[in-house]
C-alpha cells in the first residue's frame, strides 16, 4: 500500500518565511502550531510585517515556545503596544510536545519554525519542524544534487 502524502497546510497569506532553514537543516517532519498573540500583534503580522530569519522554538515546563521571533510594534498602537522579540507560546496538543521532547533530547534534533501566516479561518499558525542540523559537507552536496538535476533536465530537453 502506498505511503499516505503528507498533509498540506491551508495557507492563505503568508506573513514571514525562514528561507535558510531548508539550507541548514535536513527537514524530518512539519507540524502546524497555532500562536497565541496579543492584539497588536495580529494587527502587525496582518499588515505583513514579522521575520522569523533568527528564530526557534523550545520546550519549556510542558510547552512549546517561540522564540527571538521579531513581531515590530503595531504603528497605530498606543501604551498598550507589545514587546518585539517576547517569547511567544505555540499552541499544540500534548501529544505533539511529547514528541518533541524526545526527539529534541534523544536525537539531538531541533524545533525550527518553516513560517508565519494567516488560515482559511484567520488563525495565525507556524509551520514548524523537526530538523536535525547540516554539515558543510551535506550542503555542498545538496547544492552538487540540485545542480544535476538542472543540468540533466537541461540535456533531457536538448535531446529530445
Amino acid at each position: 500500500m502506498a505511503r499516505p502524502k503528507p498533509a498540506t497546510f491551508d495557507k492563505q497569506k503568508v506573513v514571514a518565511e525562514n528561507r535558510k532553514a531548508r539550507h541548514n537543516y535536513f527537514i524530518e517532519e512539519t507540524f502546524e502550531a497555532g500562536l497565541a498573540l496579543q492584539g497588536t500583534e495580529v494587527k502587525a503580522l496582518r499588515g505583513g510585517e514579522g521575520s522569523i530569519a533568527e528564530s526557534y522554538a523550545e520546550v519549556r515546563d510542558g510547552q512549546v515556545w517561540l522564540i527571538n521571533a521579531n513581531i515590530p510594534e503595531f504603528s497605530h498602537g498606543n501604551r498598550h503596544n507589545h514587546e518585539p522579540k517576547r517569547p511567544r507560546k505555540l499552541l499544540l496538543h500534548s501529544r505533539e510536545i511529547g514528541k518533541f521532547v524526545g526527539a529534541v533530547e534523544r536525537k539531538g534534533m531541533t524545533l525550527v519554525p518553516l513560517s508565519v501566516y494567516f488560515n482559511g479561518r484567520g488563525r495565525a499558525k507556524v509551520e514548524l519542524a523537526l530538523a536535525k542540523g547540516k554539515q558543510a559537507h551535506d550542503k555542498r552536496a545538496t547544492i552538487k544534487d540540485r545542480d544535476w538535476k538542472r543540468d540533466k533536465a537541461r540535456i533531457m530537453k536538448d535531446n529530445s
